[in-house]
């Protein structure tokens, strides 16, 4: 399995890539991947710092999308503002990340670290309480995930 994520400057960019030269180059690839899965995500804010596309000082990311019961969409959003970030943010090994929203009240949070033991760090002594502090199990409706081990030739 692979994981390509796009940055875009604007939607502007990527409207204009759409129309121009996607298909293009989509059909150059035809027959090299399967079940392609792609979702378009407007950025809502940054997790600790601000967020920059550059993945060379990460060695691995995690991705978590999230679709949200539609009565809780606003609870979730302020507890990942008020309840996660900070908790992201004050961990060592957290570089960097961002909170994404896209129609239907799908999230992503995507978050870069320094490696597989910090996140573990992390993940081992704070995911059950912050759950609990953020009410996450009657915000989700459901939750896909991976952790994603950087390769830095595929970075361009």
């Amino acid at each position: 399995m692979a994981h390509v994520f796009a940055f875009w400057e604007s939607r502007a960019f990527y409207d204009s890539f759409m129309a121009r030269s996607h298909d293009r180059l989509a059909s150059a690839q035809a027959g090299t991947f399967k079940d392609a899965q792609v979702r378009l995500f407007d950025h809502r804010f940054d997790v600790k710092t601000g967020f920059e596309p550059r993945f060379t000082d990460a060695d691995l990311l995690r991705v978590a999308l999230c679709r949200v019961h539609e009565d809780r969409a606003e609870h979730y959003v302020l507890m990942q503002e008020k309840v996660w970030n900070p908790a992201m943010a004050g961990s060592p090994g957290m570089i960097r990340g961002l909170f994404g929203e896209a129609p239907g009240n799908e999230y992503l949070v995507l978050s870069m670290w320094r490696s597989a033991a910090e996140h573990g760090k992390y993940r081992a002594e704070r995911v059950e309480r912050l759950a609990l502090r953020a009410q996450t199990e009657a915000d989700i409706a459901a939750l896909t995930g991976d952790i994603v081990q950087l390769e830095p030739s595929w970075t361009v």
